[in-house]
């Protein structure tokens, strides 16, 4: 019995394929799970301090971008003034950036009179929302691992029992 050229290479179109599939999931998969660094970016807090993500690391982070004139921002933030004294004595810290055309004093008496006890930096530049990814849509929250890595990026308020369920998550690793 002899067999066709054509028929004993009938296999090799549909390895061809099953390997070319195998390949575009081996790199979705490795692409998902790749955490991205954050930035390297120096925020510049409302009293004169700096903050550099040298001094982050070890930490989980939380970078919120913010706005005083944005609804949603300032109805969230008693929710994440809640979640930072919840997690906070676990190694949580919080960066509340406010973005670049936020007036300084509008962001100072914000912070001041509901008396927010987490770190409050000014973007006055524009420098951090666009390392961050030319972040533009406020409220954006960024959660950082120890090393640095972003685990969850949110536009919008966060779900808050999701949140705090990846935060146990990160401090615990």
């Amino acid at each position: 019995m002899s067999t066709t050229p054509s028929a004993s290479k009938s296999w090799v179109k549909p390895a061809l394929i099953a390997v070319f599939v195998a390949g575009v999931a081996a790199a979705a998969y490795l692409s998902l799970n790749d955490k991205q660094s954050a930035p390297d970016v120096t925020f510049h807090g409302i009293h004169g301090e700096k903050i550099t993500s040298n001094s982050l690391r070890g930490k989980v982070v939380m970078v919120n971008f913010w706005a005083t004139s944005c609804t949603t921002c300032v109805a969230e933030m008693p929710d994440m003034v809640d979640t930072y004294n919840k997690y906070k004595g676990q190694g949580l810290e919080f960066v509340a950036v406010a973005m670049k055309y936020d007036p300084a004093n509008y962001v100072l008496n914000f912070a001041e009179t509901r008396q927010l006890p987490f770190k409050v930096a000014l973007d006055v530049t524009g420098e951090a929302a666009k390392a961050y990814g030319d972040v533009a849509l406020t409220p954006t929250t960024f959660v950082l691992d120890k090393q640095g890595k972003i685990l969850k990026r949110y536009v919008g308020k966060p779900e808050f029992a999701e949140l705090h369920k990846l935060l146990e998550s990160a401090i615990a690793g």
